[in-house]
């Protein structure tokens, strides 16, 4: 895999899991994407508000807020604050077809390969 594939990328990865969040933002760097880690929905807003991603892979099982949460609160920012940004849900329990329902750009099922990933976020942006 290309070691520039997602380069200049800004990419918010909104995770509560430590190990899964620190994987994701090692290997999508290794990809060439700027990568902005946030443990929870309160953080994930944040970086959104203050990093202005291409995109957003959120975790919708969280505790407290959760992935449904964070989409809402980022879409009620508004398109000139970055409202707008594509976000994938990255989950076990939702669907593709659901999370477009729900207003996500797509779904990445849990568990999910490095060439998912991948895919997955090139699809997202070119939609």
């Amino acid at each position: 895999m290309s070691h520039n594939r997602l380069s200049n990328l800004r990419i918010v990865i909104v995770e509560d899991h430590d190990d899964t969040r620190r994987y994701l933002g090692i290997f999508l760097g290794q990809l060439g994407a700027n990568v902005v880690l946030a443990r929870n929905a309160f953080e994930g807003v944040e970086a959104v508000k203050t990093s202005r991603p291409n995109l957003v892979l959120c975790d919708i099982k969280m505790p407290g807020p959760d992935g449904f949460d964070v989409l809402s609160e980022i879409r009620a920012l508004g398109p000139a604050a970055g409202g707008n940004v594509p976000v994938i849900a990255m989950s076990a329990l939702v669907t593709h077809a659901s999370a477009r329902m729900l207003g996500f750009q797509s779904c990445l099922p849990k568990p999910f390969t490095p060439d998912n990933l991948v895919e997955t976020i090139l699809t997202a942006l070119i939609d």
